[in-house]
């Protein structure tokens, strides 16, 4: 490998590498907002699923109702 091919291959190494350097916070954030999204839809089902009764047993008390004297479940909700 002559100086012109080793020069050639540091440079593009070096645009490579300043490449991921920019690219790189920007996956990070959209892989943490795939995430954030999937753990609201998670949570939004399961808000679904406990207003409509038919929560996963684990989550709910022996005998499938409530404890006594527990206070009802109230969402905010938009006007």
């Amino acid at each position: 490998m002559d100086t012109t091919q080793s020069e050639a291959l540091t440079a593009m190494v070096a645009v490579i590498g300043l490449f991921l350097f920019m690219t790189l916070p920007a996956l990070i954030g959209i892989a943490h907002e795939r995430r954030t999204d999937r753990q609201i839809r998670r949570a939004e089902a399961a808000n679904v699923a406990a207003e409509r009764g038919d929560a996963p047993a684990a989550t709910r008390p022996a005998g499938g109702r409530p404890a006594k004297g527990a206070a009802p479940r109230r969402t905010a909700r938009a006007a």
